[in-house]
């Protein structure tokens, strides 16, 4: 049977295009890290709707951060949406120098990270790192971080080890995100003094009457622990899935954004998926600049939203 000349041109020109935009089956299922955190969940929630849109299966692992890091070398898991730089650096450090674990792109800017008070204790002078310690009694001796392994914790852990800020008396309580912030409303509750391990975006910046302390520069870095956020891969995952490596690369997200579906997903009678379609069906422009680029698995059209005033 002969063919036409230019159906074998067409055959020619499309045949390599469409090898070169269906992804490979080892990327067909997408592993992400969750190390427990209430902007995590929402970041990873609405990427799973994206993905799954798009014809991935998706897979949850809870990990420690350390956990995480080591498991990108590993090869158990593909993707971390959560790093916060500079916090995360000494975890992340050795990974990014034997080439094993890569920062692909940053996803949020604009983030705080450091210690904060409550009102109480901000309005009877606690308002700086070197004001804590003369404070000592009326905070118990403790600050409060979240789970074990945590960053965080661990620069908390160093100004004791340290005796910075004269802070080597104090003790850190280690358990969970929840349970920092119930004893944060606890003691407001009791009118008593707090300080604890603050961040944002994340819903305790409207639940809590709170204030970020300054001075702690040289552990959290400077603007109130001001962090870069960056999607992270294991090595050379953005090459072995071209197509997932643009999505990820175009996934950007806002502090409204995380602050929004955080404070819906913890107050409401809902779920983090739920909540995530919710929002990319509200939020139609930005999913189709996530898409830009990018198809389905099978090589297909990813056909995003249309946005408003257009003909879907």
């Amino acid at each position: 049977m002969k063919l036409h000349k230019s159906c074998l041109l067409a055959l020619t020109l499309s045949t390599p295009l469409l090898a070169q935009a269906v992804e490979p089956a080892a990327c067909e299922r997408v592993r992400l890290a969750d190390v427990g955190w209430t902007d995590l969940i929402t970041t990873n929630a609405v990427t799973r709707v994206v993905l799954n849109q798009l014809g991935y299966r998706t897979q949850v692992k809870r990990l420690s951060v350390p956990e995480t890091f080591k498991a990108l070398q590993d090869n158990e898991i593909d993707v971390f949406l959560d790093t916060w730089m500079p916090s995360s650096e000494k975890d992340i450090r050795p990974y990014l120098d034997d080439g094993s674990v890569e920062l692909l792109a940053v996803n949020l800017e604009g983030a705080k990270y450091t210690l904060a008070v409550n009102q109480a204790a901000y309005e009877a002078g606690l308002k700086d790192f070197r004001d804590i310690a003369r404070f000592k009694p009326q905070l118990g001796g403790k600050i409060y971080g979240i789970e074990p392994g945590n960053s965080g914790n661990q620069l908390i852990q160093q100004m004791i080890d340290k005796n910075a800020f004269d802070l080597g008396g104090f003790a850190l309580v280690e358990s969970s995100e929840a349970e920092m912030i119930l004893h944060v409303k606890r003691a407001d509750h009791l009118n008593k003094w707090a300080v604890f391990l603050g961040w944002e975006p994340h819903p305790m910046n409207n639940q809590l009457r709170m204030r970020y302390l300054s001075g702690g520069d040289d552990y959290f870095g400077p603007n109130l622990g001001g962090a870069t956020v960056y999607t992270t891969v294991r090595r050379g995952y953005a090459t072995q899935c071209p197509n997932l490596g643009r999505l990820l690369k175009n996934l950007r997200f806002s502090l409204q954004m995380e602050n929004d579906l955080m404070e819906a997903i913890l107050n409401q009678n809902t779920t983090p998926r739920r909540e995530a379609k919710a929002w990319l069906k509200a939020n139609p422009q930005v999913h189709r600049q996530w898409l830009q680029g990018v198809t389905r698995r099978d090589g297909s059209a990813a056909n995003p939203p249309a946005t408003a005033g257009q003909t879907p």
